[in-house]
């Protein structure tokens, strides 16, 4: 039995962390403030150049608001992928519009394309693709597809942060991104968002609809929400984004150990031109997915995550908006998909174990 259990998942949070919080606790200044607007900047800087970013409470915050300052609303639709978090679609809902799910990509499990286009109507006011896991979407097909038929592109990369195709940075090609900073993220300020913009237009929307509908206080111009970043979060935020760099590289070389090791399962391509920055290992196994994953943590103690065995077609909260819809290659990954730990906290011992764990299940056929 070995020794201790090897985590899907580890927020990593120190000395650095603890010290920008006690600093900001020091200063009596905890609302929104100087560290927010510090970490708006470092983050456009260092992760999106060029774009003005606007901190809220989450990542869901960070979609919501994003939709709203696009101009999504009421009789609108806007295309998602189904094989994601409910957040996305969600988040088209809250704002009146009505989410249309289309397929996924088989290999590298975002919105295809080809099926996001045939989901285009005369209602169609955007489509919004999710980097999923890390690594980016074919922004350049979706980028023609929007060209071609007059509609807007919006991004969720919440789990993509340094994520880059063809050297262009994720985050840079929609109206707006969102990156979530959940604690499980390649980042994190202990919970919040940041919605990348590509204008002051949408950017200064985003900051008022954060904000009770001001900007300048009692100087109220739309109806807002109450879904501002804290300082305490952005202090951590600040810290983490410095060590960003390092972690995506360690993430990157475990997941190329990783690819190197396995057998008997198949192991996540990268696309051509692109950055993967892991934020999930995501390996497909093609029988008994759910033994698969028992039999890692009971007889290896390995952890492992299935994101997502319900599409979000199929669920309660939003099957109302896909009756009948049928979704092959999303139906495919939700039975087969298994997310290995590859965080930056793993040891080389960790890894072999995890090699080891994944090659024996394999093997045995779970």
């Amino acid at each position: 039995m070995a020794d201790h259990f090897i985590p899907p998942a580890k927020p990593l949070i120190g000395d650095a962390e603890r010290a920008a919080v006690d600093r900001v606790l020091r200063s009596g200044m905890i609302a929104q403030g100087p560290e927010v607007a510090a970490f708006e900047q470092e983050f456009s800087a260092a992760l999106v150049p060029g774009r003005e970013c606007v901190a809220v409470s989450s990542g869901t915050a960070g979609l919501h608001l994003g939709l709203l300052a696009a101009g999504v609303g009421p009789g609108d639709e806007v295309i998602v992928p189904s094989f994601t978090f409910a957040a996305t679609a969600n988040s088209v809902a809250l704002t009146g519009a009505t989410p249309v799910f289309a397929d996924i990509e088989g290999s590298f499990f975002c919105l295809d394309p080809a099926a996001a286009e045939a989901a285009i109507t005369e209602r169609t006011k955007g489509i919004l693709p999710v980097h999923l896991y890390g690594q980016g979407a074919d922004m350049a097909q979706f980028q023609a597809i929007a060209a071609k038929h007059g509609i807007a592109l919006y991004e969720d990369a919440a789990q993509a942060h340094g994520a880059t195709l063809d050297g262009r940075p994720v985050g840079t090609f929609g109206q707006f991104a969102m990156f979530s900073l959940y604690p499980t993220k390649n980042m994190t300020s202990g919970e919040g968002g940041m919605v990348s913009c590509i204008s002051d237009t949408v950017a200064r929307g985003v900051r008022l609809l954060r904000n009770q509908g001001m900007e300048r206080q009692y100087a109220n111009e739309v109806i807002g929400f109450n879904e501002r970043m804290t300082d305490i979060h952005a202090a951590i935020g600040r810290e983490q984004l410095k060590q960003l760099p390092a972690w995506t590289q360690r993430r990157q070389a475990n997941a190329a150990f990783l690819s190197a090791n396995l057998a008997g399962v198949t192991v996540p391509p990268v696309r051509a031109g692109a950055v993967h920055v892991y934020h999930q290992y995501t390996i497909r196994v093609a029988a008994d997915r759910d033994g698969f994953v028992r039999a890692l943590r009971e007889e290896h103690q390995v952890g492992s995550g299935v994101y997502y065995p319900i599409p979000n077609h199929q669920l309660a909260s939003l099957a109302k908006f896909a009756p009948a819809l049928d979704l092959p290659v999303t139906a495919e990954a939700a039975a087969e998909v298994v997310s290995l730990p590859v965080h930056p906290a793993l040891s080389q011992g960790d890894l072999d174990r995890i090699v080891t764990a994944v090659n024996a299940v394999a093997r045995a056929g779970a």
